[in-house]
C-alpha cells in the first residue's frame, strides 16, 4: 500500500515509504521473538530495546493465545504494535518498573530517553513501516473523526440543536463522503463479515483503516494533508498521542 499524503513533508514524515510487508510474509511462527525477549532482558539489555527487538522478529499476523484472539496486523499493512506489546510484555514483566509498565499499556508511550531514531532500528524497518501505517490510518483518523464531530457539534449546539446521532452521521459524509451506516454496510461487505454481527475491536480498527484509504482515494492531496494535520494536532491538544516517534508529527 502506497500513502503518500500520510508520509510526506506536509504532514511531518519525511521520504518514508509506507509499503509494508502483507500477510504473505508474516507467514511463520513466533518463539523465536519470545526466546530473544527473554535471553535479551535475563542477559541485562534494557527493557524497551529487548521488546522493540522482539517485535522487529514477530512473525504471526494474529493468533489465540490463553484463550484471547489477536490481531496484531491490520488489513495485511498496519501494524497494532500495542496488541502485540500485549502479547509479549508478560514474559519480562519482572524486568519492568511498575510506572513504566502501567505508561506502556495505557498510553502507548516507551520512557523519555528511547529516541525517535531508536525506536524505528529496534523494531526493524519492516515493521516500522507498518507501524506507521497503523498510525496514520487508525489512531490519527480517530482522531480526525472526533475532531470533525466536535466541529459538527459546535456548529450545530450554536443554533440550539440537540446532540444526537445525525452529528456522526454529518461529520463522516463530510470526511468520507457518505454516512457511517452506508459505509459500515460497504465495509462489512469487502471484508465478509454478517451484516448484523457485532464488530470485535480489531474489526473496529480495521474499519477505521479502510476508512482512510477511503479518504485518500477520495479526495485531493491537498485536502487529505491538512485533515491528517488536522487529526495529529487533536492527539496533541489531548496529550494522547502514543510511542516515541511522534514528537515532529504533532507539531505540525
Amino acid at each position: 500500500m502506497t500513502q503518500q499524503p500520510w508520509h510526506n513533508g506536509e504532514v511531518g514524515v519525511d521520504s518514508v515509504d509506507p509499503v509494508v510487508e502483507t500477510v504473505g510474509a508474516l507467514a511463520a511462527t513466533a518463539p523465536d521473538a519470545v526466546i530473544h525477549l527473554r535471553a535479551a532482558a535475563r542477559s541485562g539489555m534494557a527493557w524497551p530495546r529487548a521488546l522493540l527487538e522482539a517485535v522487529s522478529l514477530w512473525t504471526v499476523p494474529h493468533e489465540t493465545w490463553q484463550d484471547r484472539a489477536y490481531r496484531y496486523l491490520i488489513a495485511g499493512e498496519a501494524l497494532d504494535w500495542l496488541a502485540l506489546v500485549e502479547r509479549l510484555y508478560p514474559e519480562i514483566e519482572d524486568f519492568i518498573p511498575p510506572a513504566d509498565l502501567e505508561r506502556l499499556l495505557f498510553e502507548g508511550a516507551l520512557p523519555d530517553d528511547v529516541t525517535p531514531e531508536e525506536f524505528k532500528t529496534w523494531m526493524g524497518g519492516n515493521k516500522h513501516r507498518a507501524y506507521l501505517n497503523y498510525w496514520y490510518g487508525v489512531v490519527v483518523e480517530e482522531a480526525l473523526q472526533q475532531s470533525a464531530e466536535d466541529d459538527v457539534r459546535k456548529r450545530e449546539k450554536a443554533r440550539c440543536y440537540p446532540d444526537n446521532e445525525d452529528m456522526v452521521e454529518e461529520a463522516f459524509t463530510h470526511l468520507y463522503g457518505n454516512t457511517r451506516s452506508v459505509l459500515l454496510r460497504e465495509f462489512r461487505k469487502e471484508a465478509r463479515l454478517p451484516e448484523f454481527s457485532p464488530l470485535s475491536l480489531a474489526d473496529c480498527k480495521e474499519f477505521t483503516y479502510w476508512l482512510s484509504k477511503l479518504r485518500f482515494n477520495l479526495w485531493d492531496p491537498a485536502r487529505v494533508a491538512s485533515d491528517t494535520r488536522k487529526g495529529i494536532r487533536y492527539l496533541a491538544r489531548l496529550e494522547q498521542v502514543p510511542g516515541p516517534l511522534v514528537g515532529e508529527e504533532a507539531e505540525g
